[in-house]
Order: C-alpha cells, then sequence, then structure tokens
C-alpha cells in the first residue's frame, strides 16, 4: 500500500528505511494487539490459535519494537510524524490493556473504527507523502480519501461482526449506537465517498484502467455488504475483506496497470 502511494502519486519515489520501518512497526502493533485479545464470543480459529501461541506473539513484538526502533533511527528527521501514526496505533488497542485508566477509552463512541481506519490511511498516504518531502497537490487529498473511505467501509464490518465481544468487554463503538437502517447508510456513503474521491483522480493523469482497479475493492466489499453482516468466518474477515484493503495495490504489480 505504500509502495501504490509512491507508484501514482511520487513517481515511484521509495525510502528503504520508511518501508522497513512499517513492516517491523506492523508486526509490533499487530502482536501487541492479538496478545492482549484473548476471547471472542463468536468461534473463532483465529482468536483460538492466538490463545495458543502466546510466547510467539511476545516473540514477535520484542523483535518489532527493535527492528521500529534501528529504522526509526534513520528516519529521526520525520519523527513528529512517525509520533503522530504511534500515538492513533496505541489508541486502537489501548482499551485492552487491563488498567483503568486505558479501560475508560472503551467508552469512546467511534474511537475504535476511526482509529483503526485513520492509521492506516496515514501510514500508507500521509507519512510516504510527508517523507518524500514533495509538495502537496490536489490529488494528494482525493486519494486520501480514497483510501479512507474504504478502510472506514471495512472496518464498519469488523465492527459490526464484534457487536457481541465489545459489549461483553465494554468497548463503545459507533456500530453499537446506531441501527441496521442507520449502518447501511452510514456503509453506503462511505462507499460513496471513495468512489467519488477516486473518480476524481481521472482529473489528475490517473489512467481509467487504474481508476478502475482502485474501485474494484469497493465494489467487492459493496457485493460482500449484507453477506457479510450473517457471515462470520475468518476466512472471509481476515482474508477477503482484510485483503480487500491492498487488492488494488497488488493489482497494480501486474505489468502494464
Amino acid at each position: 500500500m505504500v509502495w501504490q502511494t509512491n507508484h501514482l502519486l511520487l513517481n515511484d519515489y521509495s525510502n528503504n528505511y520508511f518501508l522497513f520501518f512499517v513492516f517491523f512497526s506492523t508486526i509490533t502493533s499487530y502482536s501487541f494487539h492479538w496478545y492482549l485479545t484473548t476471547e471472542s464470543a463468536i468461534p473463532s480459529p483465529r482468536i483460538e490459535w492466538g490463545e495458543r501461541n502466546k510466547t510467539l506473539h511476545l516473540v514477535l513484538f520484542i523483535i518489532g519494537i527493535i527492528g521500529t526502533g534501528i529504522f526509526f533511527f534513520y528516519l529521526l528527521d520525520y519523527w513528529h510524524w512517525l509520533a503522530v501514526s504511534a500515538l492513533i496505533t496505541f489508541l486502537y488497542t489501548a482499551p485492552k490493556i487491563p488498567h483503568p485508566l486505558f479501560r475508560s477509552l472503551r467508552k469512546i463512541a467511534v474511537g475504535k473504527t476511526l482509529f483503526l481506519a485513520m492509521v492506516w490511511m496515514f501510514v500508507t498516504t500521509i507519512l510516504p507523502i510527508e517523507i518524500a518531502e514533495q509538495p502537496w497537490k490536489t490529488e494528494f487529498y482525493f486519494f486520501i480519501g480514497h483510501r479512507l473511505f474504504l478502510i472506514y467501509a471495512i472496518c464498519m464490518l469488523f465492527d459490526y461482526r464484534d457487536r457481541e465481544d465489545d459489549d461483553i468487554s465494554g468497548i463503545r463503538s459507533l456500530i453499537s449506537f446506531l441501527s441496521e437502517k442507520k449502518i447501511s447508510l452510514l456503509f453506503y456513503l462511505m462507499i460513496a465517498l471513495f468512489t467519488a474521491s477516486t473518480v476524481l483522480l481521472a482529473d489528475y493523469g490517473i489512467s481509467s484502467l487504474r481508476i478502475a482497479v482502485l474501485l474494484l475493492p469497493g465494489f467487492i466489499v459493496t457485493i460482500l455488504f449484507n453477506y457479510s453482516k450473517k457471515h462470520f468466518t475468518d476466512k472471509l474477515y481476515y482474508f477477503v475483506l482484510d485483503g480487500m484493503m491492498a487488492f488494488s495495490s497488488l493489482l497494480m504489480l501486474i505489468p502494464g496497470i
């Protein structure tokens, strides 16, 4: 996803230190989050596997911290941007930390969904642009919208699936406050904003083929919307829906796209 931003907007600019930083920081955040995830009201082989492999999560967390620290050193000039991404990431997982101070964050109504969507967008769009030290252009804003609205729509489905778990844990998400009708309206609003921001990229030199590729994951997620509200399998959520965030990036690796 970072590569796609570089490829589409930054003339294939690449900073390998940043790529490794994203790699290790992702390992860190995911290992930390799943280490603290202990149970689910919905049967999940993924969570059961995590329960049996706490030590592996801890080892990966330590490896991730070391790698993140090493490559952070090479990106010190951008420490303030990296700090923002770290803060947003932490706020997503913080409610799972068994301490009263952090448990109080569970009452933040929109936090869970918003923090996750924001950090995915921030790390894969705003950070690459800032590290490339490029002057901001109008198309950058549309691409940021394209990614944020798609990820938020996907995160909404995860929140819908996790409503029972969140209720047991006392975590308040926006989805837990909305009726079925309003959830659908919000989802389709996100897809509409995603579509509009993507199509507007055509005015800034993005080819029709690439626009179609960028739109494809949103189209697939929309088709799966009603189905995914009734079927909560790990394969659907962790492979198909999660995969839609990076699907257009993978397709653009194909020569000619």
